[in-house]
This record gives C-alpha cells, sequence and structure tokens, in this order.
C-alpha cells in the first residue's frame, strides 16, 4: 500500500501558488469588525426632538461596552415657546415606549425644554415616572451635575438658540448657582438649521468667546456637531468643555452605577 498518498509534498502545486499569491500583491488588511452594542449590562431610554439626528451617533460613539442606547420621539422642530412646551404632549406614550425595551433608565433629551423654567425637570421626571416606574434623568439636570462636578462655577455658553432660550438658560444656570459670564447664540431658527453648522465653526466660535476667568465652556443643544471637537478646544482652551450629549450619557451612567470611563470626549467621561 502507498502511504503516501494524501501526504507527501506537493512541489510544482506548491511552486505555482506562491508565484500566484506574489503576482498578485500583499493580501489585503481585512478590517475591524463593526461595534455592535447590545444592552447585556444596561439599556438606555432616550426620548429625544423629531428634528434631533444628531445625538444618537454621538452618544452611541460615547457608550462603553455591553451599553445600548433605544430611542424614540416627540415632535420638536422650532424653537418658538408653543412648540419647546409643546413636546412634552405626549411624553407619557413615549416613555411607555421606552419600558417595553426594558430600559434601566429614560432621559428626556433636549436642553431648551428642559431648561425653559426651574421646575421644568421634576415635572418631566415625575410624568415619566408615574406611567413607566423607572426613573428618569433631564438633560437640563446632567448639565448642571456635570457642571458641579467639575468644579464649574463660572462658564462661557454657546449656542445655535435664538436670544429667549438663551436667556432662559442662562437664569436656569444660575438658579443653580452656575454664572454665565458669556452667552453667545447663533441665533438660528429650528433644528435643521441647528445640525448644519459644521464642526469647525463651533470650534471658531467658542475660541471668539473666549474668557480665562471661565471655569469650563458650555456648548448647547443637543442637535449640534460639536462631540468631535471637544478634546481639540479642552487642549487649546486649558478648560473643561460640556456639550448637552456628552453631559447625558456621563450622568445617565453614573446614574446607573457605571464609572468607566471613556476616552476621546473630553476630561467628563474620563472622570
Amino acid at each position: 500500500m502507498d502511504r503516501s498518498i494524501g501526504l507527501a509534498p506537493r512541489p510544482v502545486a506548491d511552486k505555482a501558488r506562491r508565484k500566484a499569491a506574489e503576482a498578485a500583491g500583499p493580501r489585503p488588511e481585512i478590517p475591524p469588525a463593526p461595534v455592535i452594542r447590545i444592552g447585556w449590562r444596561l439599556r438606555l431610554g432616550v426620548i429625544q426632538a423629531s428634528v434631533n439626528t444628531i445625538a444618537e451617533p454621538q452618544m452611541q460613539a460615547m457608550l462603553p461596552d455591553g451599553v445600548s442606547m433605544h430611542t424614540t420621539r416627540l415632535s420638536l422642530v422650532g424653537s418658538s415657546e408653543e412648540e419647546l412646551l409643546g413636546m412634552a404632549d405626549r411624553l407619557e406614550e413615549a416613555a411607555t415606549l421606552l419600558a417595553d425595551a426594558d430600559s434601566d433608565r429614560i432621559l428626556f433629551h433636549c436642553t431648551a425644554t428642559t431648561t425653559y423654567d426651574p421646575e421644568m425637570p421634576d415635572r418631566l421626571r415625575e410624568r415619566i415616572a408615574a406611567v413607566t416606574g423607572i426613573p428618569a434623568t433631564t438633560t437640563s439636570e446632567a448639565i448642571v451635575a456635570a457642571l458641579h462636578a467639575l468644579g464649574a462655577r463660572k462658564v462661557v455658553m454657546v449656542t445655535p438658540y435664538i436670544k429667549p432660550i438663551n436667556e432662559r438658560e442662562v437664569a436656569f444656570l444660575g438658579h443653580n448657582g452656575i454664572a454665565v459670564l458669556r452667552e453667545h447664540g447663533l441665533g438660528l431658527p429650528g433644528g435643521r438649521a441647528f445640525r448644519q453648522v459644521e464642526p469647525g465653526e463651533w470650534y471658531r466660535t467658542v475660541m471668539a468667546n473666549r474668557d480665562d476667568d471661565a471655569d469650563a465652556y458650555f456648548i448647547s443643544c443637543a442637535n449640534v456637531r460639536a462631540a468631535e471637537i471637544i478634546e481639540t478646544l479642552e487642549r487649546d482652551l486649558g478648560r473643561p468643555v460640556v456639550t448637552s450629549n456628552q453631559a447625558g450619557i456621563w450622568r445617565w451612567l453614573r446614574q446607573c452605577g457605571s464609572d468607566e470611563p471613556v476616552a476621546g470626549f473630553g476630561a467628563l467621561l474620563r472622570m
């Protein structure tokens, strides 16, 4: 019996394969697998404005492994008082949908609505808890908690908003012990315009409003492209930078007992 069958080398075939491989050039690198975030540790439920297309991709990028984010929307496109207050008209329905997803905590995520007056965060949280039994957080509470955690009592605030919204935000922060040294709004009419502003314009706007007496800088609004420049601004200003989306993720994670640092989005998420 020929015991070499199937075992002996085949030099001619091997040589041909090597030549073919050399002719084809180096093998392309296999790209890394995409990150699929399944909430086997924690699930964040988010209620956001219907016009917002920025919060989800930014906040997903800020999540640690094993944490997922699930969103639903309430109608809000413009910036009038009627529209901002009307966003909460169907709050109970939206909260119930997120309860169906077994969210661990629900974030009502709209800076302009949640800073409308000092009592707004309590009203929103109570309504969510009443229909779901799930604890809730608001964007405005997250921002205040973030600034306090950073030791910031004096800030520069930059927003895409019209003047009345800026004035309400300044009053809200003041009510919570945070003085706004300088505020600058772009005066844009609504969310579709907010999301069109490039990160580079936010960088230039913040730098143009630099104040060395500020403890931190706050870029307001969940629908602006500012997450990309947090690290660069912190380097160039020598101060921490807080954004609405970054603060929302940080506050939610800490309230759920997760203290894992997240790189790439500023000092707050490394705390």
